[in-house]
């Protein structure tokens, strides 16, 4: 146990040691280059800490020291909504509500050539609680199956779609890194948008492969989620927050908003491994169950759809057309 326990100990260190060297080296750079010579600097200090410092509390209460500053110095960063942003993520969403009549403010209606060709429209969009009827799901690939980036649409009894989609806000002298969103490196934005904006600069633009998921949530479901969205995103207008890759990114907001519809909503390895996430709420009877799996999952692809609708005007409708749609709980569809 005696061998255990020190085993334990370093294994913490080595940890914690790697961390500080990455933090160091990632976290807030704002498009500076990585500072590799403090990360050396820092790796350096605490081997030697190791090597020479002979007396075990000495040594032991040397490299706390040292990363305990870091830990320190990394918690003093600060997130912010006043950086020179890239610019569809210029604006932050905020949202009005009064009574049954909302107003989503810093609507993005992007019209996208290429990711640096495109005309960046923001509109301000007007609905009726009373209206919002249905939820679906997107989930867009880019490589990996396991690895998806996760959207919510809204519709409403008039046909238009909200769609909310969960990001990191880049600054434009940044490039984005998947190890860097663990750093506190890019803000937590949520993007609201029409789908055509969304969806059609991943399917059009960047050739990346779109499923769309129609649920079964009822119209009180559907407004329960619309609120939890619109109560954080206005939040993160007043107090920004760090995105992160692993503990507040799409997958896992989308299931701190759900738990309004569902307390029992919980953070699995299908949620971290997000393109796995359909599969879960095919198994837990959220989408349609008549038919296989992996029937659903072959005409949820709307690729060759949102393609074909690139600049019709019934672009939601289009891209809807031939998606599976299950059996409702409670109101209809």
């Amino acid at each position: 146990m005696r061998y255990s326990g020190w085993l334990a100990v370093w294994a913490v260190i080595v940890v914690m040691s790697l961390w500080a060297v990455l933090a160091i080296r990632l976290a807030d750079l704002s498009g500076a280059p990585p500072r590799t010579f403090r990360s050396l600097l820092l790796a350096v200090a605490i081997l030697s800490s190791i090597i020479f410092i002979r007396r075990r509390t000495y040594r032991f209460a040397t490299i706390a020291v040292l990363i305990v500053s870091v830990i320190g110095w990394y918690f003093s960063i600060s997130p912010s909504n006043n950086r020179d942003w890239k610019a569809d993520a210029a604006r932050t969403p905020t949202v009005e509500i009064d009574g049954d009549r909302v107003v989503v403010h810093n609507v993005r209606d992007c019209d996208w050539r290429s990711d640096n060709d495109f005309t960046m429209t923001w509109i301000d969009n007007r609905y009726r609680l009373s209206d919002l009827q249905t939820i679906d799901l997107l989930f867009s690939h880019w490589g990996s199956k396991a690895i998806a980036h996760a959207m919510v649409s809204f519709g409403f009894a008039d046909g238009r779609h909200l769609c909310a989609s969960i990001e990191t806000r880049v600054e434009r002298a940044e490039q984005q890194d998947a190890l860097q969103s663990f750093f506190r490196q890019y803000e937590l934005v949520y993007v609201f948008a029409e789908e055509r904006d969304l969806i059609r600069v991943r399917t059009n633009v960047r050739n990346e492969n779109v499923y769309l998921y129609r649920t079964n949530a009822t119209s009180d479901e559907a407004r329960a989620l619309f609120l939890s969205y619109a109560q954080r995103a206005d939040s993160l207008a007043a107090t920004p927050q760090f995105y992160n890759g692993l503990t507040s990114n799409c997958a896992t907001n989308i299931v701190t908003m759900s738990r309004v519809v569902n307390p029992k909503a919980s953070v699995t390895w299908r949620v971290l491994l997000s393109g796995y996430a359909p599969r879960q709420l095919y198994d837990n009877g959220r989408l349609d169950t008549s038919i296989p799996f992996e029937e659903l999952e072959e005409k949820s692809l709307i690729d060759a759809a949102a393609k074909a609708a690139n600049d019709d005007r019934d672009f939601s409708k289009a891209i809807r057309v031939g998606r599976p749609v299950p059996m409702t709980r409670g109101s209809a569809r």
